[in-house]
């Protein structure tokens, strides 16, 4: 090979190998919303919910248009508002605190755990007790999932149930993932996940779903979707929105759910790989005892006083991506900074955001270009 030729690039996330497996039965599935044209809650809507219900073994389904609506959709159903605080991870991508922010109520950020970088119990308790002397009315507790392994599920909900808060998870990185042997979906309230694209479960769009065994909620979500519909479209009961599943959208995630658990075993595979490569340079994600991740994002730490910048310049010349989730952490962030923090501060989140980074992961990550990931990694570092 002529060495002045750049090697061919490594996909970060590869939707087109998955497109290639799927191939027909994809074009297939288009095909026959095309033919009854039925592009707004077409039978397809129906047959996704009740076929992620039976994965997830969550009683209700409600998909909808996005994972953010997901979120504002159960605290709309659930009234929060003005003078409400809901606790949410600022380790985490923006929709779980913009959610709260829009459904009027004040987001109180709270830490993470640095071996999870998911929710971290003491924190949460001195967010609460930030937010009461906020005079606001504690509410909801917002764990997020995140990069594809489940939060500490039991420890968040001795404390909610202590404080008479209700759980809304954000599963939007990690539906598949399984917390001491129960998929995610059956946790606290309500679950909300998204199927953007690039998520292990993701459309050709956006999309989301929430999950919860809540017969009534499940009925108050179905309204909100359709801007709040009653018996009559003519009379609508509630506020609501445009927050509905598009029918092609929900015939592509049905035939992805066919292939879903297939493609996390590969995935995990990689993450296996991985570990074993790098532990011994970089701190590699560690999944708790008693659970699985799905691992949407396998995120590293680099070791102290690592340029992060040089490392994924010296990565992006060996053909290999990176990506940092998240430079800044949400309460960092110029639309949330005004917002409150637990006492004590965020300090491992604003660690990792000072060191992280993501490699490529998916289900199509063959062992010959994850050695040349694995292989850029390590020059990077010598």
């Amino acid at each position: 090979m002529n060495q002045h030729l750049r090697p061919e690039p490594v996909p970060f996330i590869d939707i087109g190998a998955q497109r290639l497996r799927l191939g027909q039965a994809i074009d297939d599935a288009v095909g026959r919303v095309l033919t009854h044209c039925q592009f707004i809650n077409g039978p397809e809507v129906t047959q996704l919910e009740a076929a992620l219900a039976a994965f997830s073994g969550a009683r209700h389904v409600v998909t909808c248009a996005s994972g953010t609506d997901a979120l504002v959709m159960v605290l709309m159903a659930k009234g929060v508002g003005r003078g409400d605080a809901v606790f949410c991870p600022s380790f985490t991508f923006c929709a779980t605190g913009e959610a709260v922010a829009l459904a009027g109520a004040t987001p109180v950020f709270v830490d993470v755990d640095e071996a999870t970088f998911n929710m971290e119990v003491n924190s949460l308790k001195r967010g609460i007790a930030t937010a009461r002397r906020l005079g606001l009315k504690p509410k909801a507790v917002m764990p997020v999932d995140l990069f594809g392994q489940s939060a500490d599920h039991d420890a968040i909900a001795a404390i909610a149930e202590a404080e008479g808060l209700f759980i809304l998870d954000d599963a939007a990185q990690a539906f598949g993932a399984s917390y001491k042997g129960r998929r995610l979906g059956t946790f606290g309230l309500a679950t909300a996940t998204s199927f953007f694209p690039a998520k292990p479960l993701g459309c050709y769009g956006d999309g989301g779903a929430i999950f919860t065994d809540d017969a009534q909620l499940a009925e108050t979500l179905r309204s909100i979707r359709v801007h709040g519909q009653g018996s009559d479209k003519y009379d609508n009961v509630r506020l609501g929105l445009t927050g509905r599943l598009d029918t092609i959208q929900a015939a592509v995630l049905l035939e992805k759910l066919r292939i879903f658990d297939d493609e996390i075993a590969a995935r995990n595979k990689v993450a296996e790989r991985y570990a074993r490569s790098l532990g011994n340079i970089v701190t590699v994600p560690r999944v708790t005892e008693g659970n699985t991740s799905i691992w949407a994002c396998y995120t590293i730490r680099l070791p102290k006083g690592t340029d992060r910048a040089a490392f994924a310049a010296s990565l992006q010349a060996q053909g290999v991506p990176s990506a940092i989730y998240y430079v800044k952490s949400v309460h960092m962030q110029t639309a949330y900074a005004g917002y409150p923090v637990a006492d004590g501060g965020l300090p491992v989140c604003e660690a990792l955001s000072s060191d992280v980074i993501s490699l490529p992961v998916h289900a199509y990550l063959d062992e010959p270009t994850q050695e040349r990931v694995i292989k850029a990694v390590r020059d990077a570092l010598t």
